[in-house]
């Protein structure tokens, strides 16, 4: 008869290859709820400006906001998706009105907008947006740059119906 035991060794090694795998989310059992929501981030609506206008870029440009916009659960591309954008830059503070602008998604759910360089402000570099439309709950994001030297930043969205 063959002998299957394994070596202590191999065990212990497949046991924590098995655990890093499952709790990597590579391996996940199949969820009824699908893609959850994104939630708004503290401080994401700081200085938000309601019906800021579609604009082809805000300011000098220099800096690519970028990201994309899809349906809760199913995680369908969401198209024509209004988000506006708004950061201190180093032409003007997140509270003016020349720092805001808004795009549209593209037919894949995608957007992006050039505007000036994102500087730091109350030290940390960080942009501002806004999911703002009727059909799906309002979220607001303000996502860190690695580095105040970065020429873009993304954010995604997945937004849940109103």
């Amino acid at each position: 008869m063959p002998d299957t035991r394994f070596p202590r060794r191999t065990l212990l090694a497949a046991s924590g290859a098995a655990a890093l795998l499952a709790a990597s989310g590579l391996v996940v059992p199949a969820r009824a709820k699908g893609l959850a929501p994104t939630p708004t981030m503290r401080g994401g609506a700081n200085n938000y400006r309601p019906g800021a206008p579609i604009v082809e870029r805000i300011g000098g440009g220099g800096f690519w906001m970028s990201g994309s916009v899809r349906r809760a659960g199913d995680g369908a591309p969401l198209p024509g998706q209004r988000i506006q954008i708004w950061a201190h830059t180093t032409e003007g503070h997140e509270r003016d009105w020349h720092s805001h602008g808004a795009t549209l998604t593209d037919a894949d759910g995608l957007f992006r907008l050039e505007m000036p360089q994102i500087v730091p402000a109350f030290g940390q570099a960080h942009g501002h947006l806004a999911y703002e439309g009727d059909g799906f709950k309002t979220v607001f994001l303000r996502p860190l740059m690695a580095s105040p030297k970065d020429t873009s930043l993304e954010a995604h969205f997945v937004l849940e119906p109103a």
